[in-house]
């Protein structure tokens, strides 16, 4: 990981978050368009402080491929608004009903049961709507479509919808290492790999390199969900979620709970030193890559 020491990742992160979040200003329904009640909660949940991990992720795989310009930022918009729609409906009382989300009361709390969940379908339509049309527009458009199934894939029934089947299934349950770690790969590791490997799709990067960043991606997002389940039992999210551990009092199928937190620790290190691995010696281009991977090991939130 040469050379990420040097890298200001703050700076980077703070001008394609802004870029982000700029676009999904313009690309999102006007909050007095009708109907306004849902076009609120959208916009309500989208904009409640996230991090847009998920679009810097795509934005700089397709930066590093050699991609120009915002032919990716439909794409990029896309996931965070999947992202959005995922979190919505977990907060749900039918999933984990959570009242807060980043300090904030969750969707449901504000707008009633009905209206999140119609607000969490509306982000997840309009997320393939962006790809498709207006990234079909600025990109080749059989690129765009490759890149909605990757999309769709990711967040289907083999990505993050098996991931929190399995998550509730699994409450209570004893759960070996093979099954928990189809779990988290699931979901939240799919549609971090997505994230990059639509980045560099995007970009036009050829099968071996795009080999490359889907083990960077497929790595680094089950150390980020496990680093999640390792917060949540130290009680690190703060006001960001409800309390401390209440994984492990729902009974969740977490790292903790099944490894101990020191065994999960270790998992999450070796998981981000592959990632690394995978993109060093690409060039200057990766660095970005590279010191996310540093930002996914260190994160306290």
């Amino acid at each position: 990981m040469g050379g990420t020491t040097s890298f200001d990742l703050k700076t980077y992160l703070d001008a394609r978050r802004e870029r982000v979040d700029a676009a999904l200003d313009r690309y999102l329904p006007p909050e007095d368009s009708r109907p306004e009640t849902l076009h609120r909660a959208m916009r309500y949940s989208v904009f409640s402080g996230g991090k847009r991990i998920r679009p810097v992720f795509c934005m700089a795989a397709y930066e590093a491929c050699g991609g120009a310009g915002d032919a990716v930022l439909p794409v990029a918009c896309s996931l965070e608004l999947i992202h959005t729609y995922s979190l919505i409906h977990d907060d749900l009382p039918c999933m984990d009903d959570d009242d807060m989300r980043r300090g904030k009361p969750t969707s449901h709390k504000v707008f009633g049961e009905a209206t999140a969940v119609l607000a969490g379908d509306a982000l997840l339509t309009f997320a393939m709507e962006l790809v498709v049309e207006a990234g079909g527009r600025l990109m080749d458009p059989l690129t765009a479509l490759r890149i909605a199934a990757e999309i769709t894939k990711a967040a289907g029934s083999d990505g993050m919808v098996a991931g929190q089947v399995l998550d509730m299934e699994c409450e209570n349950r004893q759960v070996d290492e093979s099954l928990m770690e189809y779990i988290h790969s699931r979901k939240t590791g799919k549609l971090i790999t997505a994230s990059v490997r639509c980045g560099a799709i995007a970009a036009g990067a050829d099968d071996v390199l795009l080999e490359k960043l889907s083990a960077y991606g497929s790595r680094l997002g089950l150390a980020f969900q496990i680093i999640d389940d390792i917060l949540d039992e130290e009680g690190s999210f703060g006001e960001l979620k409800s309390g401390k551990g209440l994984d492990g009092e729902r009974g969740k199928a977490t790292y903790p709970r099944v490894f101990g937190l020191e065994r999960s620790k270790a998992a999450a290190a070796g998981l981000v030193a592959d990632a690394a691995r995978a993109v060093d010696g690409l060039g200057e281009g990766f660095a970005p890559l590279a010191a996310l991977a540093e930002f996914v090991a260190s994160r306290n939130s």
